[in-house]
């Protein structure tokens, strides 16, 4: 059985976050439900966290904020070995200043697999250092440990970026509110099978798929993991590497779920997290997805009407796909370089790029090779340049 209480207040209680009377009324409705956890939905202070649990004074009652909830939710759906590392980096974090217990406790507490490794045993006390101490030295040896594994996973994507720079195949990221269909998408444009589910933060693992558009282009598609208002800041550190494919993406797909009551609201906070992980250089494509789910499907034009570069679509049934894909291959195409250059018999590799990852307007056979007019990467631009005649007068 679960009940809610809410405050408005001026300013936050130092001590408890919420008024010293709310935090009585907190108690006695705990008391009467019989709830084994109270749920804060702003993050606690360590000493609020401890006041709350003086008042509600039972050691079988959880009390949770926000993040806790969030990093708790993440843990249950990590799949991957880089997704366990960032979840637990992002609970060490968290949980350090608040540990005021014994190193068992929080083993079991944290989850998703936090005791592995080197985390599960504890060295023994040197003189005079308590329980609490050596707990907390453990942790900090896990946290710098986390670290520097997530160190080379973020420095074997930075190279698997430049690797697919080098190719020069264009990279699209699927990003939205958790729950808004991204992995939905995703199986529906690539034919892939990446898990989906109705619930929050059901994708935590970047998953690339490669998609053919309706022009024969090549493009990567890449989904991420769903963004929340008041994204915790542990997690936006422990995930700076799952961050950065979103940050050096070719193009942003912001998927919308348009069925729901604070779809607005959502997209400005999609928005505004790209802002604060340096992600507004790159063009960015919205879907409102789910529109086979609306109540009325004439209301659809207008909804588009507000939004300048949006589709109306449906990742479950497919529709609006076909204009979806259009559209960024459209977006994709107006980001390439205009190029004219004569590319010898020999080099049929070179011909052979051109086409796949290029666009070719017009295409002559003359007696020293192939005469190409068209579009290619920026990236790409160096390995054309000795064929290059832009410059010929």
């Amino acid at each position: 059985m679960t009940g809610t209480l809410e405050q408005k207040i001026e300013r936050p209680n130092p001590a408890t976050l919420i008024g010293s009377g709310k935090v009585a009324e907190l108690v006695a409705l705990r008391r009467d439900l019989g709830a084994t956890a109270v749920i804060f939905d702003e993050e606690l202070s360590p000493a609020q966290q401890r006041e709350i649990e003086r008042a509600i004074d039972n050691e079988n009652v959880q009390v949770l904020d926000r993040t806790a909830l969030i990093l708790d939710i993440f843990a249950q759906h990590a799949r991957t070995r880089e997704g366990a590392l960032q979840v637990e980096l992002a609970q060490y974090q968290y949980r350090l200043p608040r540990l005021t217990r014994a190193w068992t406790h929080l083993a079991r507490q944290a989850g998703g697999g936090s005791a592995r490794g080197g985390a599960a045993g504890v060295g023994l006390r040197g003189p005079g250092e308590t329980q609490l101490e050596v707990d907390r030295r453990e942790i900090r040896k896990r946290i710098t440990h986390l670290k520097q594994e997530l160190e080379e996973v973020r420095a074997h994507r930075a190279n698997y970026r430049r690797h697919r720079s080098e190719e020069a195949i264009p990279v699209v990221a699927l990003v939205g509110y958790t729950n808004a269909g991204k992995s939905t998408l995703l199986n529906a444009l690539s034919g892939a099978n990446v898990y989906a589910a109705n619930q929050l933060f059901a994708t935590l693992d970047p998953t690339t798929r490669r998609v053919a558009l309706p022009g024969g282009r090549e493009v990567l598609f890449t989904d991420t993991v769903g963004f929340i208002q008041k994204l915790p800041t542990a997690l936006v550190a422990a995930f700076r590497a799952t961050l950065e494919e979103i940050a050096e993406a070719d193009l942003l797909l912001h998927v919308v779920d348009i069925t729901h009551d604070n779809a607005q609201q959502q997209a400005a906070t999609v928005l505004q997290v790209l802002k604060e992980i340096n992600a507004t250089g790159q063009p960015i494509l919205t879907a409102l997805n789910k529109v086979d789910q609306l109540p009325d499907p004439e209301t659809v034009p207008g909804l588009l009407a507000d939004l300048p570069d949006a589709v109306a679509i449906s990742a479950l049934t497919g529709q609006g796909l076909d204009v979806l894909t259009a559209r960024i291959d459209e977006i994709l195409t107006e980001e390439l370089v205009d190029v004219e250059v004569l590319i010898p018999y020999r080099r049929g590799d070179l011909l052979g790029l051109f086409h796949q990852r290029g666009v070719i307007e017009r295409e002559a056979h003359v007696e020293t090779g192939t005469r190409v007019n068209g579009k290619l990467p920026a990236s790409l631009l160096p390995r054309f340049e000795p064929f290059d005649l832009s410059e010929e007068v």
